[in-house]
C-alpha cells in the first residue's frame, strides 16, 4: 500500500524535481509533445508524484508532464503529491502507479525488476511479492534484460528493437544475437519471420547450417 505524506500536496519549481528514476522509463518525445499541448490548453490536470531523498525531491510518476513543462516558458512549477518511500518502495510505486493507469511497458517493467534484484538485493520471489505478480512473470522480465547481449540491450533502450523482437532474440546465444540483429536491419523482418529464423538457428547442428 502506498504511504502518502499527510498534507503532502504542494507546488515545486521544475529545478527542485530530480529525475533519478527516469532511467526506468522510456523517453517518448511524441508523448511529451502531446502532453505539452494538453498543458497549454487545459493546464495541469493531476499532480505528479515525488518522494524525498535527503534534501531533494525525486520524481516517481509524471515524467511526461515534467518533460513537457521543461519546454514551456510559462510552466516553471508543477503541483506535486508527496509519497513516503524508500528505494525499494519507490521502484515498486513506479510500477504500481503506471500499471494502475494502464501505462506499463514490458521494457520498463524489466528495468525496475533488474534494479530491485541487482541493486537492492531482493530475490525474485521477494520482487514478485512486492509487485503483486507471480515469480515466473518476474523471471521472464528479468531474462528480457539479462540474457540479451550488450548490442541488443542498447537497441532496446533507445527503441530500435521492440520488446517482441527481444523476446525472440533472447532465445539465442549472444554470438548469434548480433548476427540476427544484422539480419533484422537488413531484411526488415516481421515478427513471424524473426520467429522462423530463430527456430531454424536453434535447430541448426553446425556453423555451416546456421549460415
Amino acid at each position: 500500500m502506498l504511504r502518502w505524506v499527510p498534507e503532502g500536496s504542494l507546488e515545486l519549481r521544475l529545478t527542485e524535481i530530480g529525475e533519478h528514476y527516469g532511467r526506468y522509463r522510456l523517453h517518448l518525445p511524441e508523448a511529451e509533445r502531446a502532453m505539452a499541448r494538453s498543458l497549454e490548453r487545459y493546464g495541469q490536470l493531476s499532480p505528479v508524484v515525488v518522494c524525498q531523498r535527503e534534501d531533494r525531491y525525486e520524481l516517481i510518476d509524471g515524467f511526461k508532464p515534467r518533460g513537457a513543462a521543461r519546454g514551456l516558458a510559462e510552466w516553471w512549477r508543477l503541483a506535486v503529491r508527496l509519497l513516503e518511500a524508500d528505494e525499494r518502495t519507490a521502484k515498486a510505486a513506479i510500477y504500481g502507479l503506471n500499471r494502475a493507469g494502464g501505462r506499463t511497458r514490458e521494457l520498463e517493467e524489466a528495468w525496475i525488476i533488474q534494479a530491485l534484484v541487482r541493486e537492492d538485493g531482493l530475490s525474485q520471489v521477494e520482487v514478485a511479492e512486492l509487485l503483486g505478480r507471480h515469480k515466473s512473470w518476474v523471471c521472464r522480465r528479468l531474462a528480457l534484460i539479462e540474457r540479451l547481449g550488450a548490442e541488443a540491450r542498447a537497441e532496446l533502450r533507445v527503441g530500435l528493437l521492440s520488446p517482441t523482437a527481444a523476446r525472440q532474440i533472447v532465445r539465442l546465444p549472444e554470438g548469434n544475437q548480433v548476427e540476427v540483429l544484422q539480419v533484422i536491419r537488413r531484411e526488415a523482418l516481421s515478427g513471424a519471420e524473426l520467429t522462423g529464423v530463430v527456430d531454424l538457428l536453434l535447430q541448426s547442428a553446425g556453423r555451416e547450417q546456421q549460415a
